[in-house]
């Protein structure tokens, strides 16, 4: 490779680790070519974009990103996913394609500016999708407030109950 063109793909590289929400670094050996196709076939379908990185290139890129942790999972074949739009994609996709496949391994990445290991991107993996989540919170936040507007209304039902017996008791004596 040419002193230019390694300038290049250094270049490029760092571009896209700088505006991307989250690249997840992942060891293919022992994959077949058409298991890789595969997986980029789901990634893509993401908006996901999944490349063979050169570790030494790498290594230079990432010096001037703030993202210098990432220095220790360049180890070793090495592939990048990177996501410029949903920051969980490329994890879950990569940690569910994974379980069938003992061979492919996760090595670490980063999500939204955070270097984070393995662990933490199969913990990812896990989350409910972001919608989900904001109904949750949306819940947290509703069930106080239903609870007073029932406590607050509590004591009117207690008075139309009252004086609906008492209305009940006068058509029964009278």
């Amino acid at each position: 490779m040419a002193r230019t063109e390694k300038a290049t793909s250094i270049a490029e590289l760092r571009e896209k680790l700088s505006a991307a929400r989250s690249a997840v670094l992942t060891d293919f050996r022992g994959l077949s070519v058409a298991e890789i196709t595969e997986l980029r076939t789901l990634l893509r379908k993401s908006a996901v974009k999944y490349t063979v990185v050169k570790n030494t290139l790498a290594k230079i890129a990432i010096k001037e990103t703030g993202l210098a942790g990432l220095a220790a999972y360049f180890e070793g074949p090495t592939a990048i996913a990177i996501s410029l739009a949903d920051p969980m994609a490329a994890s879950k996709i990569l940690s569910t394609w994974g379980k069938t496949r003992p061979r492919f391994t996760v090595k670490g990445g980063v999500v939204e500016g955070q270097v984070i290991g393995p662990a933490e991107i199969a913990a990812l993996a896990t989350l409910p999708p972001r919608e989900v989540l904001l109904g949750r919170v949306a819940g947290a936040f509703q069930a106080p407030l239903q609870a007073l507007a029932n406590v607050l209304a509590g004591p009117v039902r207690a008075l139309a109950s009252v004086l609906e017996q008492v209305r009940q008791q006068k058509q029964q004596s009278g």
